[in-house]
This record gives structure tokens, sequence and C-alpha cells, in this order.
């Protein structure tokens, strides 16, 4: 009984441990006046939180439950204080339980090939703890630049659709509902496309359209109807994903043999890093609201 009461105070202490450490790093690093979040808190805590939950944790199995536990228990927190959308939370889990991961095996051979060598081994464990905030200082000092100049990425999409430039283009300056199928990333937070409602036409005009969680505004800065518009985003009225802002968008139109192809770029800019594991979901992200839109309207076509 007392071998098991004793792995189990082992277990939450890990689990404490690991998930105050990587809340402590998020609240300390999104504190920033710049928007930006970067491998320093989507890597580096990580592995500094797995390594202390491995360093108190007797097995290295033990300690990657225990990793699992306090991941899931900051994302579920920082989701209940509305500090992050379940979708965010989704997305960043492999990265960060990648890092966790490492942390624990890094800490598992600390254990088996370091504190056995050491003469004084709680001065050789306090020592070896002390890594973790260092690296993450180090790496927050370094990183800080990068993070306050955005990256932009460029989404275009395009469908085709059995109408004329024309008809089409009456379609793309108001609309009033869609209906088409919902792409999976609608299910888990990302905001759903209602309706847009203009005001004006030509170069100056406003346009807004309304999400299931806010709305974004427009101003007309490029009309060449049936063949061409473009938007300048003024401001977005949505929940949270203060790292994520629309900078412009556009339409083209281009008349076909009996159909007409509609393309829509957004231009978005980032200030997530790294680039090499966020761009893919942003640019799916932005791409999963062009084709909801683009495929209503083809839907529309053929009513």
């Amino acid at each position: 009984m007392f071998h098991w009461i004793s792995r189990v105070k082992a277990s939450l202490v890990g689990a404490v441990t690991g998930a105050g450490i990587g809340l402590l790093a998020f609240f300390s690093l999104t504190s920033q006046q710049y928007p930006g979040m970067g491998a320093t808190l989507f890597i580096l805590v990580p592995i500094g939180a797995g390594f202390a939950v491995g360093m108190v944790s007797k097995r290295s199995d033990a300690g990657f439950a225990i990793a699992l536990l306090s991941l899931l228990a900051s994302l579920v927190l920082l989701i209940s204080l509305r500090r992050e959308g379940l979708l965010c939370a989704i997305l960043a889990f492999p990265i960060l339980l990648a890092g966790l991961l490492i942390g624990v095996g890094l800490a598992a051979l600390a254990r088996r090939f370091i504190l056995p060598c050491s003469r004084n081994q709680t001065t050789t464990l306090g020592m070896l703890l002390l890594l973790a905030p260092t690296l993450v200082l180090v790496g927050e000092r370094l990183e800080t630049p990068s993070l306050k100049r955005p990256r932009i990425e460029i989404v275009e999409n395009s469908v085709q659709i059995g109408r004329s430039p024309e008809a089409v283009w009456n379609s793309i300056l108001s609309i009033d509902s869609l209906h088409a199928s919902k792409p999976i990333l609608m299910y888990v937070g990302l905001p759903i496309p209602q309706r847009c409602e203009m005001v004006g036409k030509g170069v100056g005009a406003k346009r807004t359209c309304f999400f299931d969680v806010g709305s974004i505004e427009e101003t007309i800065t490029e009309w060449n109807p049936p063949f061409k518009m473009g938007l300048l985003i003024d401001r977005a009225h949505m929940p949270g994903r203060h790292w994520l802002a629309f900078e412009s968008a556009q339409y083209e139109l281009q008349a076909q043999a009996s159909s007409t192809t509609l393309k829509r770029t957004t231009v978005v800019t980032s200030y997530l890093r790294p680039a090499w594991y966020w761009r893919f979901f942003e640019r799916w992200g932005v791409e999963s609201e062009h084709r909801y839109i683009l495929n209503d309207l083809a839907m529309q076509a053929k009513r």
C-alpha cells in the first residue's frame, strides 16, 4: 500500500512540476509587447519541462506518462482560461509532445550516466535542473528580434464555375449565406464564414464579412468588374489569434469557354515560429476558408 501511495505522490509531483514549468513559461513569454510565439515556447520549454519531469521520476516509462499528463493538464487550463482556443491547442500538441518526450529521454540518460558518477547526487541534480530555465532564458533572448518581424504568407485557391464572369461577379460582392460542406478544421474552432455585406461600389467601398465568432472589415482598393476586385483588411474582430493577421485579399475572374475560373488570394502575416512547423497549419486554415466560400459559389451556380 505504501509503495502504491508513494508512486502516486511521485507522479503528482512530476505532473505538477511539468505543468507548472510549462504554464509559467507560457505566461512569461506571451506577456511581451510583441505578439510572437516562437521555438523557445514550442520546443525549448517542453524539452525543459520534460527533463524536469524525467529527473523527478525514477522510471522513464512513468516519466513519459507523467509528461503527457502534465501537457494535457496545461492545455486544458489554458483553454478554460481562454488564453488559447481548442484549435490552437490541437495544432500545438504534436510539437509540444515531441519536446516533452525529448526532455524525458535526456533526463533518463542523465540519471543513468551522470548521476551515478557524481559524489553528491543532490547537488548534481539541482545543477541539472537549473539547465532548463537557463536554456529557456538564453533561447528567448536570442529569438526575440525575429519574433518582432512577421512572416508574410500568400495563399491562393481557385474553382471552376459554370457561369459567366458577370454572373459570378455579382455573387462575390455580397454573400447572403453559405451552405457548402464544412472543412474539418471548422469543427474544432476555425472561424466559419457566414455572410458578407457591401456598402457602395468601386474603390473606397466598404465590405464586411461576418463569421460565427466575429467579423472582418474590408475596403475596396481595386475595382475592375467583372474581372478583378482587391480588398484591404482594415480590422478583424476575431477572438484570439493575435499572432495571425489578415492583410489583404483579392478575387480574380477569368472567362473560359463556357465557365469562369474564380481565384481567391489572401495575404496574411504571422508571428509564429518555427515557420517549418506552423506554415503548413496556417495555410491549411486559410485554404479551408477559401474552399468553403469557393465551393459554395460553385454550388450556387448549379441551382
